[in-house]
């Protein structure tokens, strides 16, 4: 058994590093430098510590257990496993964005060979795999599907920045087109997923229960986002009704805030696509997506209330955001919403100063058209907000950085009675 992991990124490479610790393993990705940068043993993803990977590293021609990445076709042509584990977005009308999938199925589907396997890790409504991957594999490389070759399902629950759960210490759903399949697709992730694995009974059913993971966390995340613009009207603090209220054994500890990320914020309008596409159209599911997209402007509308009422006169105002990435102590920044409340800010005339010791400013000037410093900045600000909660900024005196007006906006919720509002 010789596996190909296509797609190197937050996903694959976790995931092709620990099929390497027993099994050949070719790691394929068209990025060149990102090939060049994992073969000298660095990721900077940070996903994969720089010893993990080099234990598993192996030259081209090694026919043993371990890691060869490559950007060249050749190098998976005689894979008998391919793994996909490429994003699934959404375009700017948040429509459901299969270009990733299509272009690497095409990619497998040129040294596609009878007998082989086709794993997808991407997450996606249900049938994707088999109505929409599957037809590309089959047009590409004139097999036929469940004759010549087979394919299973297996989503990803990949967690970025996060050293404590990570991907074998994960429950994995897995799936196959055929009964058979199935068994073989389980049988090779139970051999490195220590937690352990669950075989679904079909790929839809698996595709399934990996789409409304997200949804059901967008969902809660969406009413405690609600609650806190209704305590907010009523001078109450929302932190501490929670608390108060997660004394009950079954309560749900879910906690206001921004949801961006590549999966949250994302994968709810993949299930929604698919049932309006059926004649149905999911409120709950939408509602929620909305509320949460809002939020943004939201915090950016009370940062400037409290600055208002504090004196300082918003249009020409600066303002010191700390973090922009998805998350704390992880240097993703796919779909932050952070930016979201940069722009709403902008809108007021505010000057806003972006420090984020985790973010790569070329990442940022690129995807969003932002200029963002990993050094701490000097100079007073009319406002200091947290946007993200990194481990570097939980012993800031953020005192330090506003001017004798100048207020803590709290978008986490951890600052306590040191910040001046919060969500």
């Amino acid at each position: 058994m010789k596996i190909a992991v296509i797609g190197l990124g937050y996903v694959g490479l976790p995931l092709a590093r620990l099929f390497a610790t027993k099994y050949n393993v070719v790691g394929f990705d068209i990025n060149k430098a990102r090939i060049a940068e994992l073969n000298s043993g660095v990721d900077k993803t940070l996903e994969v510590e720089s010893d993990l990977l080099k234990a598993v590293l192996v030259p081209k021609s090694h026919q043993g257990q371990g890691l060869y990445c490559s950007a060249d076709l050749d190098d998976i042509k005689d894979c008998t496993i391919f793994v996909v584990t490429v994003p699934t977005p959404v375009d700017k009308n948040n429509r459901p964005d299969l270009t990733p999938l299509y272009k690497s199925s095409e990619t497998v589907g040129k040294v596609l060979k009878k007998g082989d396997i086709v794993i997808y890790e991407s997450t996606v409504y249900p049938g994707v795999t088999e109505d929409e991957c599957v037809p590309v594999l089959e047009r590409v490389s004139g097999l036929k599907f469940n004759s010549d070759f087979y394919a299973g399902y297996s989503p990803e629950r990949i967690n970025p920045g996060d050293k404590e759960h990570t991907v074998e210490k994960i429950l994995k759903v897995t799936a196959g087109s055929t009964p058979e399949v199935g068994t073989i697709v389980d049988n090779l992730y139970k051999s490195v997923i220590v937690a352990g694995t669950h075989l679904a009974p079909t790929i839809k059913v698996a595709e399934a229960a990996k789409v409304i993971e997200n949804s059901q966390r967008d969902i809660n995340i969406a009413f405690v986002n609600e609650l806190s613009k209704i305590f907010n009207l009523m001078g109450i603090n929302t932190h501490d009704v929670l608390a108060a209220a997660g004394t009950k054994w079954n309560f749900l500890p879910f906690k206001p805030g921004l949801v961006g990320g590549h999966c949250i914020g994302v994968d709810p309008y993949y299930l929604a696509q698919k049932a309006q596409e059926l004649g149905y159209h999911p409120e709950i599911i939408l509602a929620g997506r909305r509320l949460n997209d809002s939020m943004g402007e939201y915090v950016a509308s009370q940062a400037v209330k409290l600055m208002i009422k504090n004196g300082i006169t918003v249009n020409s105002a600066k303002v010191l955001m700390l973090g922009v990435t998805f998350k704390e102590n992880c240097p993703d920044v796919r779909n932050t919403k952070i930016v979201d409340v940069i722009a709403a800010l902008e809108d007021y005339g505010i000057t806003v100063d972006i420090y984020d010791p985790w973010a790569s400013p070329a990442e940022v000037a690129h995807e969003y058209n932002y200029s963002v410093t990993n050094e701490l900045p000097k100079g007073k600000y009319d406002a200091v907000i947290l946007g993200v909660a990194h481990k570097e900024f939980a012993n800031l005196d953020l005192e330090l950085f506003k001017t004798e007006k100048g207020i803590i906006y709290d978008v986490k919720g951890i600052l306590g009675a040191k910040a001046d509002g919060c969500l």
